[in-house]
């Protein structure tokens, strides 16, 4: 089952990727003057590449669920990372110019970290669904910071606001990984299950939370402040909620938990890195 959930993963990532190139190539065609509220929306819907990004969205989202049927999140999640070494030679491709070296190499970095702690941490598989009482702890956590980060976005402007809804929005996202693979297995049991089961409707909520939060993560800054904070948060946060709240384990003791520990803090960087160079090689939108 490892080395499918790897290669489901992996198709998830390339869904996304392809589904985050065309879209910000469909937003950047819209001109500054159509750009805010429902004209940025209405040009959107009548663009093909859009909605060919919005299939690929769709894509990976069903095939990152099933990834999570068949595997950890502990596996799955570190993986979608790979979403960025994907979309590093389509935005190259479609932008008509060629990989800069320094991101072929933090490419190749973030790859090769992301393959030792496989091999190295070997996670495991854990519970499927857990009670809410095990939820409690992890939870509570997870709500204080993210209502943290949405009291100091109410109360800052510019980059620190884009950070903060940047990090509550990895929150959702990240919450929302976990939840995905307990609904995954309320699925299997049918569609009364499904509806009378709580993931499921707080899994509808962080979705719709983390949509609207990362769309005012986006307005209030930058891509390269935004993109990567939520590509960091939303793995870890994941993870944490695996080994906590699911049982999931990584298998090392000694010096490979300081390796491991290294690995993460190497894929943190090398991430951050692509992240910031991905939003810097987003088209800017169309002149009016």
């Amino acid at each position: 089952m490892t080395g499918l959930a790897v290669a489901l993963a992996l198709v998830a990532a390339l869904l996304l990727a392809v589904g985050s190139v065309a879209q910000r190539r469909a937003a950047g065609q819209v001109p500054d003057d159509e750009a805010g509220g429902l004209g940025l929306l209405r040009r959107l819907v009548r663009s093909p590449v859009w909605w060919a990004g919005s299939v690929g969205d769709a894509g990976g989202f069903v095939v990152q669920a099933a990834a999570l049927g068949v595997g950890s999140l502990l596996l799955v999640q570190p993986l979608l990372v790979t979403t960025l070494l994907f979309a590093l030679p389509l935005e190259a491709w479609t932008g008509g110019r060629r990989i800069a070296v320094r991101d072929g190499v933090w490419a190749l970095v973030l790859a090769a970290a992301l393959a030792l702690f496989l091999v190295i941490g070997e996670p495991t598989q854990g519970l499927d669904r857990a009670p809410v009482a095990t939820w409690v702890p992890t939870g509570s956590v997870l709500v204080v910071v993210l209502l943290g980060c949405l009291l100091l976005a109410a109360r800052r402007h510019g980059r620190v606001r884009a950070a903060a809804l940047a990090v509550a929005t990895g929150i959702a996202y990240g919450v929302l990984a976990a939840l995905t693979k307990s609904v995954v297995d309320l699925l299997t049991d049918g569609i009364v299950p499904l509806l009378l089961g709580w993931e499921t409707w707080v899994l509808v909520v962080a979705a719709v939370g983390g949509t609207y939060l990362q769309q005012a993560a986006f307005q209030a800054g930058d891509l390269a402040t935004t993109l990567p904070a939520i590509t960091v948060a939303e793995p870890l946060v994941a993870a944490l909620l695996g080994l906590t709240v699911l049982g999931e384990q990584v298998r090392a003791d000694g010096a490979e938990w300081v390796l491991i520990g290294l690995l993460v803090v190497v894929t943190v960087v090398a991430t951050t890195v692509l992240a910031r160079s991905s939003a810097a090689g987003a088209p800017a939108p169309a002149a009016a």
